[in-house]
C-alpha cells in the first residue's frame, strides 16, 4: 500500500490587534477559503447576517478585509 502524505495549508498568524473571537473566526475563514460572500460566512460560521456585517465593517476599517464584487477577501 502506498503511503499517503498530508499537505497542510500554511495559515498566517491572526493580527495581534484582533481581539474579538468573531473577528478572528471570520479572518481565518477568509484566509483559508480565499474569500467568501456574506451568505457563505453566515452558513459556514453559523453567524447572523448583522453580526457578520459588523465584523466585516471592523475588519475593513482596520484594513484587513476588502470587498471584491460580492465576496470579501483579505486585503493584501
Amino acid at each position: 500500500m502506498a503511503s499517503q502524505t498530508r499537505h497542510r495549508a500554511r495559515i498566517d498568524p491572526v493580527p495581534d490587534d484582533l481581539e474579538s473571537a468573531r473577528a478572528k473566526l471570520v479572518y481565518i475563514y477568509l484566509e483559508v477559503a480565499d474569500g467568501a460572500t456574506i451568505e457563505e460566512l453566515g452558513e459556514i460560521l453559523a453567524m447572523k447576517k448583522i453580526n457578520i456585517l459588523s465584523v466585516l465593517n471592523s475588519l475593513s476599517s482596520a484594513g484587513y478585509v476588502e470587498q471584491a464584487e460580492s465576496e470579501y477577501v483579505l486585503a493584501n
